[in-house]
């Protein structure tokens, strides 16, 4: 049995909506803004594993902590620029794990608005 890989992009952005409990429309104005990792030469943007704990992160900037799309810019790029990527990685790993106890209840969606 192979092992995943994380870096692997399979998952379309509806899959993570879906995941997050997110409307898509939310997820395409995150991308709009800057907010989610590129996606080069593609017709269908798909993103990974590792691209959807990013996304949940900016998912929960925006709805629980009402950060505003530059703030999120700027808490991104300072994880970017100041943490490596194992560090990173393991950031993400605890906001995932933090994300979990957050009740369907405080996350509302910009769209419900």
């Amino acid at each position: 049995m192979a092992l995943l890989d994380n870096e692997k992009c399979v998952l379309p952005l509806s899959s993570i909506a879906e995941l997050l409990n997110a409307k898509v429309r939310t997820l395409k104005m995150y991308e709009e803004k800057g907010l989610l990792p590129q996606k080069e030469n593609s017709i269908k943007k798909l993103y990974s594993i590792n691209d959807v704990k990013l996304i949940a992160f900016v998912h929960y900037l925006a709805n629980i902590k009402k950060i505003n799309a530059n703030g999120i810019k700027y808490i991104l790029e300072m994880i970017e620029n100041n943490m490596d990527e194992k560090n990173r990685n393991e950031f993400l790993d605890i906001v995932e794990t933090r994300l979990e106890s957050v009740s369907s209840n405080e996350i509302q969606d910009f769209d419900s608005f």
